[in-house]
């Protein structure tokens, strides 16, 4: 693959010894942005970034002036019904990124030898970042991880899929659920591929994808910050925490005119999404019309896909398709949506009182640290309904105590960029 990184350029303030940032992620754009915020940070540090995310994402990153290369992603598995299921979802998405990770190895065998190089990854492309060692002396490996999820516990919260268990279970006793939970999910689906790809470069096999997949990274970092979820004792080490690398690729876009309109002609809205990558939302926003006229509020549906909206929507709500966050919430009364990290994160630091309805991955363990918070409520997606969503919203629309909440943990974002750190910790890391 001759020629696949090209030499950075733009730097204004460049090191005086800058490595080679190899930045990988996959999945949609709550999972891209993070990766982008890293890697431009380490751009504007003086380091060299490339940046490996699925094909479909370019209109996001080429505008941004970063090495972009594209991986190959087949959208049809938006389609897919189990790409949403609580058990089931896992085995989807390892499947739909294994031909994008398998263009890792011969990028990194491009490079040369002598260079200094860190491979930044999402945590599933961390079999071939143990891969590229065999064939690039020196290299080291950071995961980055984007929701406590991510990190298997033993510990207190731990989330079985949407059941919370509870606090009283012994350590033993968690310990047997989780392995039994990976031995049945997890590695019939990726083990044997990740242990065939080790063989052939002369590795061990794993004995399971969780924990040990995990522990193949020289440094993990948690995109979430330590109020959010606190560090657990049988996570990764050596471990930097980060908080939230909150980021949009044009925050500053208007309001659409017809946005701007709507806003104007009444009292803030509630707000609704369910993902940027879910096609498979029609109940959801079935439930969330019949939920605002029950109430008499009013509404902003989010989705790029109409088609997954009633076709009758009352002049109380407006669709959009795509609304900057940052820009939306502080119009909002609340943002209902799916519990994607990304999301969560932003409604947290505009102190906008949610309702999380989850579906699968991460989206359970997020719900409940928003309720811990006491920042909003959560209803199972199984039993979304327009009588039960209206009920659960009536809880927390205008509630003091939650407006009281939100504003307190909004005060917790501060100033402080959290990309400074992670950049001195990834400096750090090749001295090592």
């Amino acid at each position: 693959m001759p020629g696949l990184f090209a030499t950075e350029a733009g730097i204004d303030t460049p090191t005086s010894n800058p490595i080679h940032f190899v930045v990988v992620t996959i999945g949609s754009a709550g999972d891209l942005f993070p990766f982008m915020a890293m890697a431009l940070a380490l751009r504007a540090a003086g380091h060299r970034a490339t940046f490996l995310a699925p094909e479909q994402h370019a209109p996001f990153v080429t505008p941004s002036g970063l090495d972009f290369v594209g991986l190959p992603a087949d959208e049809a598995v938006l389609h897919d019904p189990d790409l949403w299921h609580p058990t089931r979802g896992f085995g989807v998405v390892w499947r739909v990124t294994r031909p994008g990770m398998a263009r890792i190895v011969p990028a990194v065998a491009a490079l040369p030898r002598d260079e200094r190089c860190v491979l930044l990854v999402h945590p599933l492309a961390l079999p071939e970042a143990d891969l590229c060692r065999t064939i690039h002396p020196g290299l080291k490996v950071a995961a980055a991880y984007l929701a406590p999820q991510n990190l298997p516990t033993i510990h207190d919260p731990l989330m079985a899929g949407p059941w919370r268990v509870p606090s009283w279970v012994p350590l033993g006793a968690r310990r047997w659920m989780l392995r039994q939970g990976v031995r049945k999910i997890v590695d019939p689906v990726a083990l044997p591929e990740v242990n065939a790809d080790r063989a052939a470069h002369g590795l061990a096999p794993l004995n399971s994808l969780l924990p040990d997949m995990l522990n193949l990274a020289d440094l993990s970092i948690t995109l979430f910050p330590e109020w959010f979820a606190p560090t657990q004792p049988d996570w990764p080490q050596p471990l930097l925490r980060a908080g939230f690398p909150l980021f949009d690729p044009n925050p500053d876009a208007p309001l659409s005119p017809e946005l701007a309109r709507f806003l104007d002609e009444g009292p803030a809205p509630l707000v609704f999404t369910h993902g940027t990558a879910n096609t498979q939302s029609r109940a959801y926003f079935n439930a969330a019309r019949a939920a605002v006229q029950q109430l008499g509020l009013r509404a902003v549906f989010l989705t790029v896909h109409r088609d997954q909206l009633p076709a009758d929507l009352p002049p109380s709500i407006l669709w959009q398709a795509y609304v900057p966050l940052r820009r939306m919430l502080p119009h909002a009364a609340l943002l209902a949506h799916h519990g994607g990290i990304g999301t969560t994160a932003e409604a947290l630091r505009a102190a906008t009182p949610q309702l999380v309805v989850p579906l699968a991955h991460d989206q359970f363990d997020n719900a409940m640290r928003v309720t811990a918070l006491g920042v909003g409520a959560s209803l199972a997606a199984s039993r979304v309904d327009g009588t039960r969503m209206a009920r659960v919203l009536g809880q927390v629309v205008g509630n003091a105590e939650v407006a009281r909440r939100c504003a307190a943990v909004a005060a917790r974002f501060g100033t402080h960029d959290p990309l400074q750190s992670l950049c001195r910790g990834l400096d750090a890391l090749v001295d090592t």
